[in-house]
């Protein structure tokens, strides 16, 4: 049996608003904007991902409704969500900071 090799692409992480999100991702913590498509309908398919990885990317979905609206900053109720892994932490934390 062939092992077919598998990784996770995409993390769907729902925003407010899609602007909003994407300068935050990638104005404030530098992020870079790989893709935002118009799917028509008030709905874009937008990806952001860490500036030169080739790993797992985020994909910035607007809440559609109350309920996920709800969920905006508490995707993981309250745990921690996503680690950032880094060769060199303060470099980062501070460039994340400012």
């Amino acid at each position: 049996m062939n092992k077919i090799k598998q990784n996770i692409a995409q993390v769907a992480l729902v925003v407010r608003d899609y602007d909003e999100a994407i300068s935050f991702y990638v104005s404030s913590l530098g992020f870079t904007l790989i893709e935002d498509t118009d799917l028509g309908d008030g709905k874009r398919w937008v990806i952001v991902s860490l500036t030169g990885s080739t790993g797992t990317a985020l994909l910035l979905a607007k809440a559609d409704g109350e309920e996920q609206l709800a969920a905006v900053g508490n995707q993981a109720g309250g745990r921690v969500f996503l680690f950032l892994q880094t060769d060199d932490f303060w470099q980062d934390y501070h460039s994340m900071a400012d």
